[in-house]
């Protein structure tokens, strides 16, 4: 996941610069939250079985008795990254704590 981030970072930021000419603020945070929902899938496939969900739910601090029902879900992992839990706790401080970019702070700073 490291190495995803850094590489993700080098490309947003280059992105970032070439159009930060045009006036989209509204598109990039949008943009943003598409890229943590797609890490928060990216990290939940990697987890793979239930009971290394569940394991590492509580790990982040979830409720055993959430981390259960969550961990044995069967839907889809795009649909489950969108879902209340992993929105908490995966949230933006997660992603800022792992390395994670954003587009628009990084838009804010260059436009000011």
């Amino acid at each position: 996941m490291e190495y995803r981030i850094q590489k993700l970072n080098q490309y947003v930021f280059g992105w970032c610069g070439y159009f930060a000419l045009a006036d989209t603020k509204s598109i990039l945070r949008k943009l943003d939250g598409w890229i943590r929902r797609r890490l928060r899938m990216c990290l939940w496939k990697n987890w793979k079985t239930p009971k290394t969900r569940i394991r590492n739910l509580i790990k982040l601090g979830v409720p055993s008795w959430k981390a259960y029902e969550w961990g044995n879900s069967r839907k889809g992992y795009w649909r489950i990254s969108n879902s209340p839990i992993l929105h908490r706790t995966l949230g933006n401080s997660y992603w800022n704590d792992q390395g994670l970019k954003s587009l628009q702070e990084r838009y804010e700073f260059l436009r000011h």
